[in-house]
């Protein structure tokens, strides 16, 4: 009987603890989303939910912990995305193009966190390796696709390079830039640069379109 009380109590204790983590982490959202990414303190998160910032030390041991909880959750949200996105997709190009428009459109719908994974807003703050795991199965991934996608003869065999994944976050961060920097109230279907990620993408992998002599090379003139 002791062991199921105690066992009950940790439980309920425990989610207690979950619940005040995930409400604090949403004000931190919320103050990043009004007041910019390296607006963030712990006083501001602790103001807004009614209590004393020492009490939050016992969740977040600084702020750059806050920070480090927010890349992890935030790139597991967007890693998400891009895999329902995927999901069904033959391997290569057709994932290649709904990986990125998913990452495009993640990215411009949640603002604050897509500047914590994707740029460096906060000095000194780098994510701990735990939480930058996600972001590198990513980049393996979509590795894997451009091979696969050389492979099949969609690509030519330059694309196969870490020089081709990172020209693609080259075009990613650019079209979510632009996007941000002059309409951040626009939604991505009707963003003036959001819109054009399509045709980013065909520039894209038209540098990477086979050439005749390649494998796939038959397939040159056909859009990838």
């Amino acid at each position: 009987m002791v062991t199921g009380y105690s066992s009950t109590h940790v439980d309920r204790r425990s989610r207690r603890r979950q619940q005040t983590i995930d409400e604090a982490l949403e004000h931190a959202v919320a103050i990043m989303a009004t007041e910019g990414v390296g607006a963030l303190t712990v006083s501001e998160m602790a103001r807004r939910m009614g209590v004393r910032a020492p009490s939050l030390y016992k969740y977040f041991p600084s702020l750059h912990a806050v920070y480090d909880e927010l890349f992890a959750r935030g790139a597991a949200a967007n890693q998400d995305v891009v895999r329902a996105a995927v999901d069904g997709l033959p391997h290569g190009v057709a994932r290649i193009r709904a990986g990125t428009v998913a990452t495009v459109a993640w990215c411009v719908a949640h603002p604050a966190l897509a500047q914590l994974l994707y740029w460096r807003p906060v000095p000194g703050f780098a994510p701990s390796a735990a939480a930058f795991r996600s972001s590198q199965d990513d980049m393996a991934e979509v590795r894997g696709e451009f091979a696969e996608a050389v492979r099949r003869g969609e690509l030519d065999p330059a694309a196969d390079s870490p020089e081709a994944v990172r020209l693609l976050t080259v075009v990613i961060s650019g079209l979510i830039s632009q996007q941000m920097a002059n309409e951040p109230g626009a939604d991505f279907a009707t963003g003036a640069f959001t819109r054009l990620t399509d045709d980013a993408l065909d520039m894209f992998l038209a540098r990477y379109r086979p050439t005749r002599g390649h494998p796939g090379g038959d397939h040159a003139d056909a859009r990838p």
